[in-house]
């Protein structure tokens, strides 16, 4: 019997020193599940780089902010923990995976959010390489079952085992480790998603005071910033914004000149470029689709797919049904915003051909940033400042050039504008049936009540 006791007591030591041995292996160079995945095309030799190399435009064009991503991902910045912030397809995770490839995932891990936290919780697993003790053997002599707590509880375990490995690995490494927690905007935005960021950002406070570890979000929706400012001290903000016309351009121009495929012109690039702006999921379309050399048409269809979502996302209706009307306000107070939009374009375009035509402006290099507006001022323009509760920024822009010629070519249809203030003034007339249903209510309800005093009083 004591023989059996102290031989349980031997596996249950060797066993939490052979988690923490696992899970410091996880941060050991060579293979990283995430990182395997990005970079497997590139070490098959069979397959034709040019048409899936999805990191043309970082092998490219070295993007401005890749430094300082690189001092992160490399464990060189101490004292803080970083938020990505920028549209989906700007190329956030393209920058952080060839980081990790560059230094061969030395001291990083990776994992992806989720909706469901128990999803959630095994792929932070398979990150750390940790089990949550569903391999231990000593669950026959366990009262009560180790995953009784649900996820939120193993993800704490799995921290607090993290921790452990951190302040073995920095004494050896004599830098943090670096955890990378990918699209936290898939946390649903509910009191459980809130307080699943909560506890990431608890831990990520710690270590980044302490140095032994520093933890990097990314997403692509404002509302997980929004949620971790209330509680930040020590977080750092990173925006990636699209590439600007120059650098897009440039970018297009290597690739003119690298492809095998018909050779488009400079007047062609510079046009298909100045339709889709500088998100880099939409050059990466162009460039993939347009094997013929027809960029331009790629480049204007992706515009009318674009102009097509846009329109089943926020069309005008036309004398709406009162089912609508709700769904009518948000998409009326949206075009009243693109239209603002729009007019700044139009000014900026005519600014920069009366300064063409006086001399005064370069004509290689008339690039024209998004048109932007301060929050405030776009409260004014929606009427509805409940509508702009989910923007944080100082700053309101369009999400992308592709939508703001969507939106320019709407708003530049004949009629547009009378259609706009015909379902405005729809929605006031539906508004005003409703106050008159009300009000018709309440006075037949105060004339009975009347009635029935005079009964009483009559019949006592």
């Amino acid at each position: 019997m004591h023989q059996v006791f102290i031989g349980g007591i031997a596996y249950l030591q060797w066993y939490k020193w052979s988690v923490l041995e696992k899970m410091e292996k996880a941060f050991h160079p060579g293979y990283d599940p995430a990182l395997e995945l990005a970079t497997h095309h590139t070490k098959q030799p069979d397959y034709p780089d040019e048409s899936i190399d999805d990191n043309f435009w970082t092998t490219t064009l070295r993007r401005k902010e890749q430094d300082l991503i690189d001092h992160i991902v490399h464990g060189h910045e101490v004292g803080h923990y970083y938020m990505l912030l920028g549209p989906k397809g700007s190329g956030k995770g393209t920058m952080v995976i060839e980081s990790m490839a560059t230094c061969q995932a030395d001291g990083v891990s990776i994992c992806d959010a989720h909706p469901d936290l128990e999803v959630f919780r095994l792929r932070l697993g398979k990150a750390l390489n940790y089990e949550y003790f569903e391999d231990s053997q000593t669950g026959l002599f366990q009262r009560r079952d180790p995953r009784e707590g649900g996820p939120r509880l193993d993800i704490e375990r799995a921290l607090n085992k993290l921790e452990k490995v951190a302040l073995r690995c920095v004494h050896k490494r004599k830098k943090p480790l670096v955890l990378i927690i990918n699209n936290v905007h898939y946390f649903k935005n509910d009191d459980e998603g809130r307080n699943m960021l909560l506890q990431l950002q608890q831990k990520a406070e710690a270590w980044a005071a302490s140095g032994i570890l520093t933890v990097v979000f990314s997403s692509d929706d404002f509302w997980p910033f929004h949620v971790m400012r209330k509680s930040a001290s020590r977080m750092t903000i990173l925006s990636i914004s699209d590439l600007n016309d120059k650098e897009a351009l440039q970018a297009a121009s290597r690739f003119r000149n690298t492809s095998k495929q018909k050779k488009a012109t400079k007047e062609d690039l510079r046009e298909a470029v100045s339709l889709v702006g500088g998100r880099l999921s939409y050059l990466n379309r162009v460039r993939f689709v347009s094997r013929s050399g027809d960029m331009v048409g790629t480049a204007n269809h992706l515009l009318s797919v674009e102009k097509g979502w846009l329109l089943s996302q926020i069309g005008l209706i036309p004398d709406c049904d009162d089912d609508v009307m709700d769904e009518q306000k948000w998409s009326s107070c949206s075009w009243l915003l693109l239209r603002e939009f729009v007019k700044l374009r139009q000014e900026q375009v005519k600014e920069r051909n009366e300064a063409i035509e006086a001399g005064t402006l370069d004509t290689t290099n008339n690039e024209l940033p998004l048109p932007t507006l301060p929050y405030w001022k776009c409260r004014q323009i929606m009427t509805r400042a409940d509508f702009m509760e989910g923007i944080v920024e100082l700053n309101v822009r369009p999400d992308s050039m592709l939508i703001l010629h969507a939106a320019q070519q709407v708003v530049e249809e004949e009629g547009f504008d009378d259609l706009l203030e015909g379902v405005r003034d729809r929605i006031d007339e539906i508004e005003s049936l409703h106050r008159t249903r009300e009000l018709t209510v309440s006075h037949k309800f105060l004339f009975g009540y009347i009635q029935a005093e005079k009964k009483l009083t009559t019949n006592p």
